[in-house]
Protein backbone atom coordinates (compact mmCIF):
# COMPACT_ATOMS: atom_id res chain seq x y z
CA UNK A 1 0.00 0.00 0.00
CA UNK A 2 1.30 3.90 -0.46
CA UNK A 3 2.77 4.52 3.04
CA UNK A 4 1.25 8.58 2.27
CA UNK A 5 -2.05 7.19 3.11
CA UNK A 6 -1.70 6.09 6.34
CA UNK A 7 -0.84 10.34 6.87
CA UNK A 8 -4.47 11.87 5.54
CA UNK A 9 -6.70 12.90 8.29
CA UNK A 10 -10.50 12.03 8.46
CA UNK A 11 -12.48 14.07 5.97
CA UNK A 12 -14.36 16.98 8.10
CA UNK A 13 -17.80 15.45 7.50
CA UNK A 14 -16.63 12.22 8.82
CA UNK A 15 -15.06 14.03 12.16
CA UNK A 16 -19.32 15.55 11.89
CA UNK A 17 -20.92 12.18 11.90
CA UNK A 18 -18.62 11.27 14.95
CA UNK A 19 -19.18 13.71 16.35
CA UNK A 20 -22.56 13.46 16.09
CA UNK A 21 -23.28 9.69 16.92
CA UNK A 22 -24.50 9.62 20.35
CA UNK A 23 -26.65 13.14 19.65
CA UNK A 24 -30.47 12.69 19.27
CA UNK A 25 -32.12 15.97 18.11
CA UNK A 26 -35.59 16.90 19.17
CA UNK A 27 -37.82 14.97 16.98
CA UNK A 28 -40.93 18.31 17.17
CA UNK A 29 -38.18 20.02 15.00
CA UNK A 30 -37.26 19.28 11.44
CA UNK A 31 -33.45 19.01 10.29
CA UNK A 32 -32.14 21.52 8.59
CA UNK A 33 -28.52 21.10 7.73
CA UNK A 34 -25.84 24.23 7.34
CA UNK A 35 -22.92 21.73 7.16
CA UNK A 36 -22.39 20.78 3.51
CA UNK A 37 -21.47 23.25 0.32
CA UNK A 38 -23.51 21.44 -1.89
CA UNK A 39 -25.65 23.48 -4.35
CA UNK A 40 -29.14 23.13 -3.46
CA UNK A 41 -31.07 25.59 -5.69
CA UNK A 42 -32.66 24.27 -8.88
CA UNK A 43 -30.38 23.18 -11.72
CA UNK A 44 -31.59 25.41 -14.94
CA UNK A 45 -33.67 24.28 -17.14
CA UNK A 46 -31.54 24.90 -20.19
CA UNK A 47 -28.56 22.39 -19.08
CA UNK A 48 -30.88 19.55 -18.68
CA UNK A 49 -32.38 20.18 -22.02
CA UNK A 50 -28.63 20.15 -23.46
CA UNK A 51 -28.07 17.14 -21.51
CA UNK A 52 -30.87 15.13 -22.70
CA UNK A 53 -30.66 16.07 -26.22
CA UNK A 54 -26.92 15.26 -26.17
CA UNK A 55 -28.15 11.39 -24.76
CA UNK A 56 -31.03 11.33 -27.04
CA UNK A 57 -29.70 12.77 -30.07
CA UNK A 58 -25.81 12.63 -30.54
CA UNK A 59 -24.62 8.88 -29.70
CA UNK A 60 -22.35 10.53 -26.62
CA UNK A 61 -22.41 7.16 -24.88
CA UNK A 62 -21.28 5.23 -27.84
CA UNK A 63 -17.81 7.30 -28.03
CA UNK A 64 -14.37 7.28 -26.31
CA UNK A 65 -14.04 11.10 -25.38
CA UNK A 66 -10.73 12.61 -25.81
CA UNK A 67 -8.92 13.81 -23.11
CA UNK A 68 -8.66 17.24 -24.06
CA UNK A 69 -11.64 18.23 -24.08
CA UNK A 70 -14.05 18.88 -27.84
CA UNK A 71 -13.13 21.88 -29.63
CA UNK A 72 -16.69 23.38 -29.37
CA UNK A 73 -16.23 22.99 -25.18
CA UNK A 74 -12.75 24.80 -25.13
CA UNK A 75 -13.97 27.39 -27.27
CA UNK A 76 -17.00 27.99 -25.06
CA UNK A 77 -14.85 28.04 -22.25
CA UNK A 78 -12.59 31.04 -24.07
CA UNK A 79 -15.51 32.64 -24.55
CA UNK A 80 -16.53 32.68 -20.65
CA UNK A 81 -13.14 33.81 -19.91
CA UNK A 82 -13.55 36.72 -22.34
CA UNK A 83 -17.05 38.07 -21.00
CA UNK A 84 -16.16 37.22 -17.74
CA UNK A 85 -12.14 38.60 -17.31
CA UNK A 86 -11.63 40.33 -20.65
CA UNK A 87 -8.93 37.76 -21.40
CA UNK A 88 -7.86 36.52 -24.83
CA UNK A 89 -7.28 32.81 -23.58
CA UNK A 90 -5.79 29.86 -26.79
CA UNK A 91 -9.06 27.23 -26.33
CA UNK A 92 -6.69 24.28 -28.08
CA UNK A 93 -3.30 25.07 -25.66
CA UNK A 94 -4.19 27.30 -22.51
CA UNK A 95 -7.64 25.06 -21.63
CA UNK A 96 -8.18 21.63 -20.56
CA UNK A 97 -11.70 20.53 -19.88
CA UNK A 98 -12.06 18.48 -16.01
CA UNK A 99 -14.46 16.78 -14.06
CA UNK A 100 -14.84 19.23 -11.55
CA UNK A 101 -12.27 21.50 -9.95
CA UNK A 102 -12.08 19.06 -6.77
CA UNK A 103 -10.91 16.20 -8.88
CA UNK A 104 -8.22 18.49 -11.54
CA UNK A 105 -7.10 19.87 -8.16
CA UNK A 106 -5.77 16.72 -6.82
CA UNK A 107 -4.48 15.41 -9.60
CA UNK A 108 -3.05 18.71 -11.08
CA UNK A 109 -0.32 18.05 -7.40
CA UNK A 110 0.21 14.71 -8.66
CA UNK A 111 1.66 16.43 -12.04
CA UNK A 112 3.65 19.59 -10.76
CA UNK A 113 5.32 17.54 -7.69
CA UNK A 114 8.79 16.20 -7.77
CA UNK A 115 8.83 14.05 -4.81
CA UNK A 116 12.84 13.33 -5.25
CA UNK A 117 13.79 16.56 -4.90
CA UNK A 118 14.70 16.76 -1.64
CA UNK A 119 11.80 17.43 0.50
CA UNK A 120 8.70 19.54 -1.06
CA UNK A 121 6.54 21.80 0.30
CA UNK A 122 3.36 22.67 -0.77
CA UNK A 123 1.73 26.07 0.84
CA UNK A 124 -1.70 25.76 1.48
CA UNK A 125 -4.16 28.15 3.44
CA UNK A 126 -5.16 27.21 6.51
CA UNK A 127 -8.69 27.20 6.87
CA UNK A 128 -8.56 25.07 3.77
CA UNK A 129 -10.58 23.03 1.47
CA UNK A 130 -8.90 19.41 2.96
CA UNK A 131 -8.22 18.55 -1.26
CA UNK A 132 -5.03 20.52 -0.74
CA UNK A 133 -3.83 18.65 2.00
CA UNK A 134 -4.21 15.14 0.95
CA UNK A 135 -2.65 16.22 -3.11
CA UNK A 136 0.40 17.07 -1.13
CA UNK A 137 0.80 14.47 1.09
CA UNK A 138 -0.27 11.92 -1.93
CA UNK A 139 2.61 13.21 -4.44
CA UNK A 140 5.16 12.97 -1.73
CA UNK A 141 4.96 16.73 -0.57
CA UNK A 142 4.73 18.54 3.01
CA UNK A 143 2.14 20.81 3.49
CA UNK A 144 2.86 24.19 4.78
CA UNK A 145 -0.04 26.45 6.74
CA UNK A 146 -0.34 29.85 6.36
CA UNK A 147 -3.03 31.28 8.17
CA UNK A 148 -5.69 33.42 7.94
CA UNK A 149 -6.50 36.56 9.92
CA UNK A 150 -9.69 37.60 10.97
CA UNK A 151 -7.99 41.25 11.20
CA UNK A 152 -7.34 41.28 7.68
CA UNK A 153 -10.42 40.20 5.99
CA UNK A 154 -9.51 36.61 6.60
CA UNK A 155 -5.95 37.66 4.25
CA UNK A 156 -3.44 34.88 4.66
CA UNK A 157 0.08 36.41 5.34
CA UNK A 158 2.50 35.90 3.12
CA UNK A 159 5.19 37.73 4.68
CA UNK A 160 5.39 35.14 7.58
CA UNK A 161 6.26 31.88 5.51
CA UNK A 162 10.42 31.91 5.58
CA UNK A 163 12.69 32.20 2.45
CA UNK A 164 13.63 28.48 3.42
CA UNK A 165 10.10 27.10 3.37
CA UNK A 166 10.12 28.94 -0.45
CA UNK A 167 13.16 27.34 -1.76
CA UNK A 168 11.52 23.92 -0.84
CA UNK A 169 7.81 24.66 -2.16
CA UNK A 170 6.88 23.52 -5.50
CA UNK A 171 2.92 24.15 -4.86
CA UNK A 172 0.62 27.29 -3.81
CA UNK A 173 -2.59 26.51 -3.25
CA UNK A 174 -4.67 29.54 -3.06
CA UNK A 175 -8.67 29.83 -3.16
CA UNK A 176 -10.43 33.55 -4.04
CA UNK A 177 -13.35 33.49 -3.12
CA UNK A 178 -11.89 32.00 -0.23
CA UNK A 179 -13.96 28.82 1.45
CA UNK A 180 -14.63 29.25 4.41
CA UNK A 181 -14.35 33.26 4.71
CA UNK A 182 -15.21 34.35 1.24
CA UNK A 183 -12.42 36.95 1.11
CA UNK A 184 -11.43 37.81 -2.39
CA UNK A 185 -7.67 38.41 -3.03
CA UNK A 186 -6.82 42.16 -3.84
CA UNK A 187 -4.44 42.76 -7.41
CA UNK A 188 -1.64 43.81 -4.92
CA UNK A 189 -1.24 40.03 -3.16
CA UNK A 190 -1.40 38.65 -6.29
CA UNK A 191 1.87 40.68 -7.39
CA UNK A 192 3.16 39.81 -4.10
CA UNK A 193 2.65 35.71 -5.24
CA UNK A 194 3.70 36.35 -8.09
CA UNK A 195 6.93 37.33 -7.33
CA UNK A 196 7.57 34.85 -5.11
CA UNK A 197 6.91 32.62 -7.56
CA UNK A 198 9.14 34.56 -10.30
CA UNK A 199 12.05 34.33 -7.32
CA UNK A 200 11.47 30.71 -6.17
CA UNK A 201 10.27 28.75 -9.14
CA UNK A 202 6.69 27.53 -7.57
CA UNK A 203 3.69 26.53 -9.61
CA UNK A 204 0.14 28.72 -8.41
CA UNK A 205 -2.90 26.57 -8.29
CA UNK A 206 -5.79 29.41 -8.23
CA UNK A 207 -9.23 27.50 -6.97
CA UNK A 208 -11.98 29.97 -8.26
CA UNK A 209 -14.79 27.63 -7.91
CA UNK A 210 -16.86 30.14 -6.00
CA UNK A 211 -15.91 33.35 -8.14
CA UNK A 212 -19.88 33.65 -9.68
CA UNK A 213 -21.62 34.29 -6.16
CA UNK A 214 -21.14 37.67 -5.16
CA UNK A 215 -22.37 40.47 -3.12
CA UNK A 216 -20.94 43.27 -4.47
CA UNK A 217 -20.89 45.11 -7.73
CA UNK A 218 -17.30 44.33 -8.76
CA UNK A 219 -16.77 40.61 -9.86
CA UNK A 220 -14.62 38.95 -7.70
CA UNK A 221 -10.66 39.52 -9.19
CA UNK A 222 -9.40 36.41 -10.92
CA UNK A 223 -5.58 34.94 -10.95
CA UNK A 224 -5.64 35.05 -15.09
CA UNK A 225 -7.32 38.55 -14.74
CA UNK A 226 -4.53 39.70 -12.40
CA UNK A 227 -1.83 37.62 -13.91
CA UNK A 228 -2.65 40.04 -17.22
CA UNK A 229 -3.06 43.16 -15.29
CA UNK A 230 0.82 43.07 -14.05
CA UNK A 231 2.03 42.03 -17.69
CA UNK A 232 1.98 38.32 -17.54
CA UNK A 233 0.34 37.75 -20.87
CA UNK A 234 1.54 34.35 -20.57
CA UNK A 235 0.26 33.37 -16.92
CA UNK A 236 3.33 32.13 -16.68
CA UNK A 237 3.06 29.50 -13.55
CA UNK A 238 -0.50 30.01 -12.83
CA UNK A 239 -3.19 27.43 -13.64
CA UNK A 240 -6.99 28.73 -12.51
CA UNK A 241 -9.36 25.94 -11.53
CA UNK A 242 -12.97 26.39 -11.24
CA UNK A 243 -16.52 24.57 -11.95
CA UNK A 244 -19.98 24.67 -13.06
CA UNK A 245 -20.86 22.87 -9.54
CA UNK A 246 -21.72 26.19 -7.45
CA UNK A 247 -22.20 28.61 -10.53
CA UNK A 248 -24.65 26.85 -12.56
CA UNK A 249 -26.42 24.57 -9.62
CA UNK A 250 -24.76 20.81 -11.39
CA UNK A 251 -22.43 19.39 -8.82
CA UNK A 252 -23.76 16.25 -10.21
CA UNK A 253 -22.38 17.01 -13.59
CA UNK A 254 -18.82 17.02 -11.99
CA UNK A 255 -17.91 19.40 -15.12
CA UNK A 256 -15.38 22.68 -14.65
CA UNK A 257 -12.03 23.63 -16.51
CA UNK A 258 -8.52 24.51 -15.78
CA UNK A 259 -6.38 27.57 -17.79
CA UNK A 260 -3.17 29.31 -17.66
CA UNK A 261 -0.15 28.20 -18.36
CA UNK A 262 0.36 26.65 -22.10
CA UNK A 263 3.31 24.18 -20.81
CA UNK A 264 1.53 23.41 -17.45
CA UNK A 265 -1.73 22.54 -19.34
CA UNK A 266 0.15 20.39 -21.92
CA UNK A 267 2.43 18.45 -19.19
CA UNK A 268 -1.22 18.31 -17.21
CA UNK A 269 -3.15 16.69 -20.20
CA UNK A 270 -0.43 14.02 -20.65
CA UNK A 271 -1.07 13.05 -17.14
CA UNK A 272 -4.60 13.00 -17.75
CA UNK A 273 -4.80 10.91 -20.73
CA UNK A 274 -2.48 8.03 -18.70
CA UNK A 275 -5.25 9.04 -15.66
CA UNK A 276 -8.07 8.18 -18.00
CA UNK A 277 -9.93 11.81 -17.06
CA UNK A 278 -11.35 12.16 -20.20
CA UNK A 279 -15.12 14.22 -20.06
CA UNK A 280 -18.38 12.67 -20.83
CA UNK A 281 -19.50 13.83 -24.61
CA UNK A 282 -23.07 14.40 -23.05
CA UNK A 283 -21.42 16.41 -20.12
CA UNK A 284 -19.41 17.91 -22.43
CA UNK A 285 -22.69 19.15 -24.42
CA UNK A 286 -24.62 20.28 -21.00
CA UNK A 287 -21.51 22.30 -19.97
CA UNK A 288 -20.90 24.09 -23.72
CA UNK A 289 -24.96 25.44 -23.05
CA UNK A 290 -23.86 26.56 -19.00
CA UNK A 291 -20.93 28.34 -20.05
CA UNK A 292 -22.54 30.02 -22.84
CA UNK A 293 -25.82 31.38 -20.89
CA UNK A 294 -25.35 34.35 -18.13
CA UNK A 295 -29.07 34.45 -17.49
CA UNK A 296 -29.13 31.67 -15.14
CA UNK A 297 -25.87 32.43 -13.44
CA UNK A 298 -27.39 36.10 -12.39
CA UNK A 299 -30.57 35.05 -11.40
CA UNK A 300 -28.82 32.17 -9.03
CA UNK A 301 -26.77 34.64 -7.66
CA UNK A 302 -29.63 37.08 -7.10
CA UNK A 303 -31.06 34.11 -4.85
CA UNK A 304 -28.02 34.14 -2.95
CA UNK A 305 -28.30 38.13 -2.39
CA UNK A 306 -31.67 38.05 -1.08
CA UNK A 307 -30.88 35.21 1.22
CA UNK A 308 -27.89 36.44 2.63
CA UNK A 309 -29.90 39.68 3.17
CA UNK A 310 -31.97 38.34 5.11
CA UNK A 311 -30.11 35.65 7.04
CA UNK A 312 -26.56 37.76 7.91
CA UNK A 313 -28.60 40.94 10.02
CA UNK A 314 -29.92 38.12 12.14
CA UNK A 315 -27.14 36.13 12.61
CA UNK A 316 -25.11 39.29 13.71
CA UNK A 317 -27.09 39.91 16.26
CA UNK A 318 -25.79 37.01 18.71
CA UNK A 319 -22.51 35.73 16.72
CA UNK A 320 -19.08 37.64 15.28
CA UNK A 321 -20.19 37.79 11.80
CA UNK A 322 -20.81 39.90 8.77
CA UNK A 323 -21.37 39.44 4.44
CA UNK A 324 -18.34 38.11 2.80
CA UNK A 325 -16.97 39.15 -0.25
CA UNK A 326 -18.37 36.01 -2.04
CA UNK A 327 -18.98 32.66 -2.32
CA UNK A 328 -22.03 30.47 0.06
CA UNK A 329 -20.65 30.71 3.23
CA UNK A 330 -21.28 32.46 6.40
CA UNK A 331 -17.88 32.07 8.84
CA UNK A 332 -19.11 32.85 12.43
CA UNK A 333 -17.32 33.28 15.52
CA UNK A 334 -18.74 32.00 18.75
CA UNK A 335 -18.11 32.18 22.26
CA UNK A 336 -16.69 29.16 23.52
CA UNK A 337 -15.63 25.60 21.69
CA UNK A 338 -16.86 25.34 18.18
CA UNK A 339 -17.23 21.79 18.08
CA UNK A 340 -19.66 22.18 21.73
CA UNK A 341 -21.13 24.92 19.82
CA UNK A 342 -22.00 22.54 16.93
CA UNK A 343 -23.15 19.50 18.73
CA UNK A 344 -25.35 21.01 21.12
CA UNK A 345 -27.12 23.13 18.59
CA UNK A 346 -28.20 19.96 16.78
CA UNK A 347 -29.11 18.30 20.22
CA UNK A 348 -31.05 21.43 20.72
CA UNK A 349 -32.57 22.75 17.70
CA UNK A 350 -31.53 20.09 14.80
CA UNK A 351 -29.70 22.79 12.76
CA UNK A 352 -26.08 21.17 11.34
CA UNK A 353 -23.44 23.39 11.21
CA UNK A 354 -19.49 22.44 10.70
CA UNK A 355 -16.73 23.37 13.43
CA UNK A 356 -14.47 25.33 12.10
CA UNK A 357 -11.59 23.82 13.82
CA UNK A 358 -12.57 20.72 11.38
CA UNK A 359 -11.48 23.04 8.21
CA UNK A 360 -8.18 23.97 9.72
CA UNK A 361 -4.92 22.28 11.13
CA UNK A 362 -2.55 23.27 14.37
CA UNK A 363 0.05 25.27 12.85
CA UNK A 364 2.29 28.04 14.51
CA UNK A 365 0.99 27.37 18.05
CA UNK A 366 -2.90 27.53 17.13
CA UNK A 367 -5.86 26.26 15.10
CA UNK A 368 -7.17 29.54 13.20
CA UNK A 369 -10.63 27.54 12.92
CA UNK A 370 -11.05 27.28 16.11
CA UNK A 371 -13.90 28.87 17.86
CA UNK A 372 -15.77 29.48 14.83
CA UNK A 373 -18.31 27.78 12.46
CA UNK A 374 -18.67 27.62 8.66
CA UNK A 375 -22.55 27.56 7.91
CA UNK A 376 -23.34 27.03 3.91
CA UNK A 377 -26.56 28.52 3.04
CA UNK A 378 -27.37 26.24 0.12
CA UNK A 379 -30.63 26.00 0.71
CA UNK A 380 -33.89 27.74 -0.15
CA UNK A 381 -34.05 31.31 1.35
CA UNK A 382 -36.91 30.29 4.07
CA UNK A 383 -35.30 27.19 5.41
CA UNK A 384 -32.45 29.36 5.92
CA UNK A 385 -33.81 31.83 7.90
CA UNK A 386 -35.88 29.11 9.96
CA UNK A 387 -32.39 27.38 10.58
CA UNK A 388 -30.95 31.29 11.64
CA UNK A 389 -33.74 32.00 13.20
CA UNK A 390 -33.05 28.64 15.76
CA UNK A 391 -29.45 29.97 15.88
CA UNK A 392 -30.55 33.13 17.48
CA UNK A 393 -32.65 31.14 20.03
CA UNK A 394 -29.98 28.53 20.41
CA UNK A 395 -27.22 31.46 21.19
CA UNK A 396 -29.45 33.33 23.58
CA UNK A 397 -30.21 30.05 25.83
CA UNK A 398 -26.59 29.87 26.37
CA UNK A 399 -25.80 33.46 27.38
Amino acid sequence: MNPNLSRLQAYPFERLRQLFASVVPPAGLRPISLGIGEPRHPTPPLIKQAYSDAVLHTGGLSVYPATAGEPGLRQSIARWLQRRYGLGVDPAGQILPVNGSREALFAFAQTVINPDAGKPVVVCPNPFYQIYEGAALLAGGQPHFVASDPQRNFAQDWDRVADSVWERTQLLFVCSPGNPAGAVMPLAEWAKLFALSDRFGFVIASDECYSEIYFRDTPPLGGLEAAHRLGRTDFRNLVAFTSLSKRSNVPGMRSGFCAGDARLIQQFLLYRTYHGSAMSPVVQAASIAAWDDEAHVVDNRQKYREKFAQVTPLLSEVLDVALPDAGFYLWAGVQGSDVDFARDLLALYNVTVLPGSYLAREADGGNPGAGRIRMALVAETAECVEAAQRIVEFVKSRA
